[in-house]
């Protein structure tokens, strides 16, 4: 569909920040350090200081077994998360819908209204995770997005922090951790 409305309007993907030629090593690196970092903020700071404010309803959604039935399971859901969470989600919220949000809503705050509206989409998307889910993925997010724009809109770095976040979070349930 985006490649559609993109060829529609004489627009490729390179038009929102993902082109191979965009590519720089540095990316993965960066990628994977900022996964780190936000993944143990989230786990260690983030998560343990609202827990003591409020309790989270236990959400089901199954993932958790099918990760942990065995290392075929664990790593097709790892690819998953590269392919759906690193490169779709990443090149439809924040390479398309961020964009499109930013030309759409225009003036001098239109970077910053559709970055807050992208967070809150990206976050609903994840809604079938539960409220903690959904918290946890508009915080991720807005990293996500953050790292798009510090690196002058080059998607890159976001693709290789998503993938590398849902890694460690997979890895951290198939060992039980999570």
């Amino acid at each position: 569909m985006v490649w559609l409305i993109l060829k529609s309007s004489d627009q490729s993907f390179s038009d929102l920040g993902f082109s191979f030629k965009r590519f720089q090593l540095k990316s993965i690196l960066v990628g994977i350090l900022v996964a780190a970092i936000s993944l143990s903020f989230m786990q260690l700071v983030f998560f343990p200081i609202l827990e003591k404010l409020v309790t989270f309803e236990a959400t089901e959604i199954g993932l958790y077994d099918f990760i942990r039935g065995g290392p075929v399971q664990f790593m097709l859901i790892v690819l998953m998360g590269w392919i759906i969470g690193g490169f779709y989600e990443e090149i439809v919220f924040h390479g398309f819908i961020f964009t499109r949000l930013e030309k759409m809503i225009g003036g001098r705050y239109s970077t910053a209204i559709a970055f807050l509206i992208t967070a809150i989409l990206f976050g609903a998307y994840h809604f079938q995770l539960g409220t903690a889910g959904l918290l946890n993925a508009i915080i991720i997010g807005a990293v996500y997005l953050g790292l798009f724009l510090f690196y002058k809109r080059n998607l890159w770095y976001s693709i290789i922090c998503h993938g590398a976040y849902n890694t460690m979070v997979m890895t951290l349930i198939y060992n039980g951790y999570l």
